[in-house]
């Protein structure tokens, strides 16, 4: 039996829900990002105990379709974008459509009606996101953060990023030093 859970969507996540099946003395088979596919049939009364249990931490076990199929699309996007070393060659749109099995353009409307924006506009947000951990992290130069993320031009990607966080780039970069700087005057 899949089920579906909101917000899960790091190891630390993973491992809460690990726990709280595991006190349900649940057996699961597979434990992803916003899912995990469980051995057993759920009694009304697991279910419930695991919902609120889960909801203490955070995390919302979904019970309705849209719910779960836009949970869906979140993952597979944050998944892409903060835990896959390479992004996928083809287009976003052809990669969430294979990986979900349902055709973008259904996806797409069905994310925008329930969220109010774009599947587009998310995964700006999320690699805008992991061009901020990247530079913080101080071990790519932007030449090699516009490339991990299949940015067409540094430009674009200056572009972007100060579009979205009214900072270029560096000067994002030089916040960090400075902060740092601050900090070991102390």
């Amino acid at each position: 039996m899949k089920l579906y859970i909101k917000f899960m969507v790091s190891l630390r996540c993973k491992l809460l829900v690990k726990e709280e099946l595991e006190k349900l003395g649940l057996h699961y088979v597979v434990l992803d990002l916003g899912m995990v596919d469980v051995l057993e049939d759920i009694s009304q009364e697991q279910r419930e105990k695991l919902k609120l249990n889960l909801l203490k931490s955070g995390l919302e076990l979904l019970d309705d379709k849209k719910s779960i199929l836009i949970d869906k699309i979140k993952n597979v996007i944050i998944e892409m974008i903060h835990y896959t070393d390479e992004l996928p060659k083809v287009n976003y749109s052809d990669y969430i459509s294979e990986k979900l099995d349902y055709d973008y353009t259904y996806l797409s409307n069905i994310f925008s009606e329930v969220k109010g924006t774009t599947i587009q506009q998310f995964i700006i947000m999320h690699k805008i996101e992991r061009v901020k951990e990247l530079l913080l992290y101080d071990e790519l130069n932007l030449t090699e953060i516009s490339y991990k993320l299949h940015y067409s031009s540094v430009a674009h990607l200056s572009n972007q990023f100060k579009k979205v966080t009214g900072l270029s780039p560096t000067y994002f970069r030089q916040l960090k030093q400075k902060r740092k700087g601050n900090l070991e005057n102390l």
